[in-house]
């Protein structure tokens, strides 16, 4: 299980790779029950900065879950109950990962490996990769666990053509939808997104941090509280602004430490 996800760190930038490229990176029940754990631990991480979710490979982000194992997992109600609550866990520790993620796209990146991308803060693709969620050919749903994330990234419209049509569309398309950033060459991809890590861990921590909480709240339509907008002001009191504002002042580079 934990070779089938891996964690790599470069200083304050972790790497998180779905590691089955014999089977193009499909998803097991235990492959999610520790996506969870790990996104759990490194969210806990005060020294992070950045979190990088891709494929092993090159070939493959991941083309979801491996239907192999639906036999045995998801056969009936009950099993299936039971393995979407450690895939909904495992999605939900994604999203609300307190450090920016982004995630490295090649490739296949279809129906749960969608579903991940679509809970980082900044998708990055090649040229060549491919999305989807074509469940509607295996007589699935997405559940409502699952179907948020989607719904907020692209609106209804385009989530009820990926849904009710289930067909696989390149990246152009999926740019145009808004469910990947930025496209990029292949061959490139890896250097733009790991490139898009570094300046986010240039930047200062706790506002990364909160610049993500804020944004993730207003997808709550319940409204702002007075002590959430106090938090607003709350940067003034660190001491990142300090160094901020005298590097901008000094003409220097600032170096933040995240406090």
């Amino acid at each position: 299980m934990t070779d089938t996800i891996l964690v790599e760190r470069d200083g304050d930038i972790a790497t998180v790779v779905l590691n089955r490229p014999d089977k193009l990176n499909a998803l097991t029940k235990s492959m999610w029950q520790r996506l969870g754990v790990v996104f759990a631990e490194l969210s806990a991480d005060d020294d992070l900065r950045c979190v990088v979710v891709r494929g092993a490979g090159g070939r493959s982000f991941s083309p979801g879950n491996d239907i192999s194992e639906f036999e045995t997992e998801r056969s009936n109600i009950d099993q299936a109950r039971a393995y979407g609550a450690v895939l909904h866990a495992a999605l939900a520790a994604i999203k609300t990962c307190r450090h920016p993620v982004v995630a490295l796209i090649e490739g296949i990146c279809v129906g749960g490996g969608l579903e991940i991308a679509g809970c980082c803060d900044i998708r990055i693709c090649s040229r060549s990769s491919r999305f989807g969620a074509p469940i509607k050919r295996l007589g699935l749903v997405m559940a409502y666990q699952e179907i948020g994330a989607l719904l907020e990234l692209v609106g209804y419209a385009n989530a009820a053509e990926i849904l009710l049509e289930g067909e696989v569309f390149g990246a152009d398309r999926a740019k145009e939808m808004g469910i990947v950033n930025r496209v990029v060459p292949d061959g490139q991809v890896a250097d733009e997104a790991y490139a898009a890590a570094g300046r986010i861990a240039e930047g200062a921590p706790l506002v990364a941090r909160w610049h993500k909480r804020f944004l993730r709240r207003f997808q709550d339509p319940a409204p702002v509280t007075p002590d959430e907008l106090e938090e607003g002001f709350a940067c003034y009191g660190t001491e990142d602004f300090q160094i901020g504002t005298r590097a901008f002042l000094d003409k220097t580079k600032p170096v933040f430490k995240g406090r």
